[in-house]
């Protein structure tokens, strides 16, 4: 079905990869705010989402079906001179009113939340009902993100979304980019072998994102992961096997190593709402052996 869809962060990790895959069968308006990436690629705007009028402007021009919302300050550890209001105003702010936008347009929201708002303590591969702690900045005003859409509309979806991985776009890179190109080159990396997480890889992300929001399926929130539980120490292993890199150059040290950083130790996604509307994820070893092969 080829339907108008509004993506919001389009120039980020992930948010080129859904300009890629929903621009495939249907019409795409794609927001970015300071890097173009891949956007000039599709039919693109500049904006900071923070600007209530024009982002309406955005949404009566363009009548959007369905919007992707993934912008967002991401950092879990504060940056230098980094303003929390500003956090609040991005995550918060914004979020609510296009929320609002959306009940106001009849379109649906798919707002891309994390797995850093469960509590990171309580067990492994969490159920979406599971206790909710988030430990950061970054994930307590992505759970209010949460609350506001819930409180505002009707017609939405909440995609708690795992660890991702892969390459990123342009000038979007991950830790596992980082990590590939430091073991490519030889060098060592250091990597937590105390903190769990069940990573998606980001094509797969964006692909089930894309066809979740064109099925009939609404005030929802479900885990978006990979099936898998492991450390980052184990992510890298598993990247060593594939690419023939040497693990030797894995470092383990611990998350009480690094000052100021919010320990989470566990917050694994039970997927099984995500599975029973049909997705199967790839294994991690699948998906490193099918990127590596085209990088």
């Amino acid at each position: 079905m080829n339907r108008k869809i509004l993506i919001t962060g389009g120039s980020g990790l992930l948010g080129q990869y859904l300009n890629i895959e929903a621009a495939k069968k249907n019409k795409i308006l794609t927001l970015y705010g300071n890097h173009v990436g891949n956007c000039r690629e599709f039919k693109n705007t500049k904006v900071n989402i923070t600007n209530s009028g024009l982002m309406k402007e955005i949404f009566s021009s363009f009548e959007p079906d369905v919007v992707i919302h993934t912008a967002a300050i991401t950092n879990p550890v504060p940056l230098p001179g980094q303003n929390p209001k500003d956090v609040y105003n991005v995550n918060v702010n914004a979020t609510k009113n296009i929320a609002g936008l959306c009940d106001q347009f009849k379109a649906k929201l798919v707002y891309v939340s994390t797995d850093l708002v469960y509590a990171g303590y309580r067990g492994s591969m969490l159920k979406e009902d599971a206790k909710l702690i988030p430990a950061s900045l970054y994930a307590e005003t992505k759970l209010m993100g949460e609350v506001k859409i819930k409180e505002t509309l009707e017609n939405y979806l909440i995609l708690r979304t795992a660890l991702l991985y892969g390459f990123g776009l342009n000038h979007s890179r991950c830790h596992f980019h980082i990590m590939n190109d430091e073991l490519k080159n030889g060098r060592p990396v250091k990597l937590f072998i105390d903190q769990y997480r069940t990573p998606i890889l980001l094509q797969e992300a964006a692909e089930i994102i894309v066809h979740l929001s064109q099925m009939d399926v609404v005030n929802e929130t479900i885990n978006l992961g990979g099936a898998e539980r492991v450390s980052r120490y184990e992510l890298g292993e598993i990247l060593c096997s594939v690419a023939a890199y040497d693990k030797f150059l894995l470092q383990k040290i611990t998350m009480d190593e690094v000052s100021g950083l919010p320990k989470v130790e566990d917050v694994s996604l039970n997927t099984n709402k995500l599975q029973s509307l049909g997705f199967k994820q790839n294994t991690i070893e699948e998906n490193i052996s099918k990127i590596i092969s085209v990088n």
